[in-house]
């Protein structure tokens, strides 16, 4: 599960400069938050909150912090039927509920598609809960260094460096100049698979924080001098997060830094990496995080200096995240109430019930076809038309998709009227052996056949989402859904 709290505590952040509450976000170079995907900013009650999270139920908890941790973070499921992270601070956190509502209104003002954005609070009673975007896929610590299917691609580690640069630099822009123990449990993968930045790491620390980092060996020098932060104290934890990227796993600072001053960078660099990346790419990433690094904060680049540095480096921004990822991707549609039992299946990716559905529902939809087929048997021709559809029939039963293929398509030749169902049996058996695009193909001509039959609009959404066309995608499930509606009401009239 996706997780929006860290390993560490929070620390205390005197120099901090208050957030200006006119200021307005940059929204230029395409950062706009959507406001239908984000909502604005509100204070929940704590019976909603209890509710989303089943009484705050343990099996609901999505932290990877460990049982001492003195903030938990929910999965939650608000009434909109919005999922959402709600992160609930221990008792003795923010005693003046009116600072810890200031403060959590002044980070949801912070929007960005980069960050995880907050959309709402509670303070009622002892109770002190934030509410944010929930992220589905998990956190940069989960995939760097717990990764179960395959390791985290080198474009992507770039992507997220970018990102995350982006990110930090918006929330500059904004006067929120400090964020919070930046570290790989911060960056988050939204349903996209894009990374983003937890917005709790904005919060100012609340009362229990004792210190920066539950390691020394990540800590930003000043902070062990001084037992304060300041805004170059995030350029230097940006530097540790590049060290996790370029390594795949968790090295010291100073060992780093041994390493890069003894010109051995193989040796920093993870070993899965081999042959994806540029030699002059990771020697200007090694370099970058050095610079980050350094001892004294005025040695450290600026954020927009860290930007212009990684955005060269991106070589293949037109793939999209979940492909580099390797993420199955489901599309947000509509509440699954209002979907059928194979709309739903549509939505939610699976095949096999897709398959199951066609068989149970055979011709029935295409009205008049089989007695049109039956009227017609006497002849040799249409006696061998009815003997390929069977054996088509048994193959896909019998889920021999390569051989439903052949024989419907043999079949789709023979037939002058042809048939909405054939299409949509042979897209299937497209999906099911990997060729996307001659299941959409199929899907639209089952939807020529049949204009208003909904099981044509779900085989096409199934396609465009193999097919990475999510939004489209989308689409098409929701023209499912209104045609569903429109003849379960015309049935009902």
């Amino acid at each position: 599960m996706g997780c929006l709290q860290s390993k560490t505590a929070n620390v205390q952040s005197p120099d901090q400069e208050p957030s200006h509450p006119d200021s307005k976000p940059d929204l230029a170079n395409g950062d706009q938050v959507d406001p239908e995907q984000v909502p604005p900013f509100k204070e929940f009650g704590l019976a909603e909150l209890r509710a989303a999270t089943n009484g705050f139920s343990s099996e609901l908890i999505v932290s990877e912090c460990g049982e001492k941790a003195p903030n938990v973070v929910y999965r939650g499921k608000l009434r909109s039927n919005r999922l959402a992270a709600i992160k609930r601070f221990s008792k003795q956190s923010w005693p003046d509920p009116q600072q810890f509502v200031a403060e959590a209104a002044g980070v949801g003002k912070v929007r960005h598609k980069r960050l995880v954005n907050l959309i709402g609070c509670c303070a009622e009673g002892d109770e002190r809960l934030l509410v944010a975007e929930y992220m589905p896929n998990d956190t940069l610590s989960k995939h760097l260094f717990h990764w179960e299917k395959q390791p985290l691609p080198w474009e992507m580690r770039v992507r997220v460096a970018y990102h995350m640069a982006q990110a930090l630099d918006h929330c500059n822009a904004e006067n929120r100049k400090i964020y919070h123990d930046l570290n790989a449990y911060r960056i988050l993968f939204d349903e996209e698979g894009d990374p983003r930045l937890s917005s709790f790491g904005l919060m100012k620390n609340s009362r229990d924080g004792k210190s920066y980092s539950t390691n020394l060996a990540y800590t930003p020098p000043e902070f062990l001098r001084t037992g304060r932060v300041i805004p170059e104290s995030v350029i230097y934890s940006y530097g540790t997060v590049l060290l996790d990227l370029l390594s795949g796993k968790h090295i010291p600072p100073s060992h780093a830094l041994d390493l890069i001053r003894g010109k051995n960078v193989l040796l920093l660099m993870d070993s899965s990496l081999e042959g994806q990346y540029a030699k002059e790419d990771a020697t200007t990433l090694v370099e970058l995080a050095s610079k980050c690094l350094q001892y004294e904060a005025r040695d450290r680049p600026d954020l927009k200096f860290l930007v212009n540095a990684v955005a060269p480096l991106q070589k293949q921004q037109e793939v999209a995240s979940h492909v580099l990822m390797g993420l199955t991707k489901t599309p947000a549609v509509l509440p699954t109430t209002m979907l059928s039992p194979f709309g739903k299946a549509c939505a939610r990716m699976d095949l096999t019930a897709v398959h199951d559905i066609l068989l149970k529902t055979g011709y029935k939809d295409e009205e008049g076809a089989e007695n049109e087929l039956s009227f017609q048997e006497w002849t040799q021709q249409v006696q061998d038309m009815l003997n390929t559809k069977k054996f088509g029939d048994i193959a896909f039963r019998d889920k021999d998709f390569k051989g439903a293929v052949d024989y419907y398509s043999k079949l789709v030749s023979m037939m002058s009227v042809p048939s909405g169902t054939v299409f949509v049996r042979r897209a299937l058996s497209y999906l099911m052996i990997g060729q996307p695009e001659l299941a959409l193909r199929d899907a639209m001509q089952a939807q020529v056949c049949l204009p208003e039959w909904p099981t044509a609009f779900y085989l096409q959404a199934l396609a465009l989402s193999k097919l990475g066309m999510e939004t489209d995608a989308r689409d098409m499930l929701n023209d499912g859904t209104s045609f569903e509606a429109k003849k379960q009401n015309s049935w009902r009239n």
